[in-house]
């Protein structure tokens, strides 16, 4: 998935943050790096398949809080 924001600098706090951040879902290894002129976030983790995908959703909390979205 890719989170985009209005600026480079504004993606590297929310890139930043995820280097520390960690789902509630337990122990979800988050991969992320800028792409596309520095502006938006790739971010990628693998689910474990088993009931609602809640990291996909906190994802998207967490970029509306540096307010940015999923494209």
């Amino acid at each position: 998935m890719q989170y985009r924001f209005v600026d480079g600098q504004v993606a590297n706090r929310f890139l930043n943050e995820l280097s520390h951040w960690s789902s509630s879902t337990g122990n979800v290894q988050i991969k992320a790096k800028l792409a596309k002129g520095a502006y938006t976030v790739n971010v990628s983790y693998r689910f474990d398949g088993r009931g609602f995908d809640y990291t996909s959703s906190e994802l998207d909390d967490l970029a509306a809080k540096y307010h940015g979205q999923e494209v």
